[in-house]
């Protein structure tokens, strides 16, 4: 981004297949930001996806765990020997078949804090944010702030009806001309003015 090499855009970065990324999220990292594929995407191994929306802010630091990171636990050790080689390697079929809990999936219009980390199989909901330091170990709804370890619902931001309302105006869909001519709306409106610029929209 101008003039702040610490902020990418993800999209153009992103290599990995099972690695999706939407349009304008980006991460801010005031280390090594081009590396968002290896240093904040861990354990992953497939075949679970990593999926992330539209307009998207992740915190430095911001960090998601794949359902490679599992090992087993139904016997006396945890320790995961075929990975280490040699005649080890002759168990392999051991760490095969271990449980998943599927894709991580993060919405659109979600704000990460700084230094949080995102467990696998956890679905995030649109406009929801996540508390610096936070550990999210379960699914967050449309809207809702999560904060702790593990992350628990503070509240959220909208009513139920708000919310049905934001998410049936799904402003991240537009096209970028009208999000464009619709920024002070979108960031500081109200749900009615919203809910107005999207008939001029559609």
């Amino acid at each position: 981004m101008p003039d702040q090499p610490r902020v990418v855009l993800l999209k153009p970065l992103i290599t990995l297949p099972l690695i999706e990324v939407g349009e304008y999220s980006y991460y801010d990292d005031p280390e090594s930001p081009t590396a968002f594929e290896t240093r904040n995407v861990l354990y992953h191994y497939g075949p679970e996806k990593l999926i992330i929306g539209k307009f998207c802010a992740l915190g430095a630091g911001t960090r998601f765990i794949m359902n490679g990171a599992n090992h087993r636990m139904d016997g006396p050790s945890t320790f995961p020997f075929p990975t280490m080689g040699g005649s080890w390697s002759n168990h392999f079929d051991l760490l095969t078949g271990l449980p998943g809990r599927g894709d991580t999936v993060v919405g659109n219009d979600v704000w990460f804090g700084n230094g949080t980390t995102v467990m696998p199989g956890v679905r995030i909901g649109h406009g929801a944010i996540i508390s610096t330091g936070s550990l999210v170990t379960g699914d967050v709804p449309d809207y809702g702030i999560v904060g702790g370890n593990p992350a628990r619902l503070i509240r959220t931001r909208f009513d139920d009806r708000d919310i049905a309302r934001l998410l049936a105006v799904a402003w991240w869909d537009w096209p970028a001309e009208q999000i464009t001519a619709h920024i002070p709306t979108i960031m500081s409106g109200d749900i009615d003015d919203l809910e107005a610029a999207a008939d001029s929209v559609r």
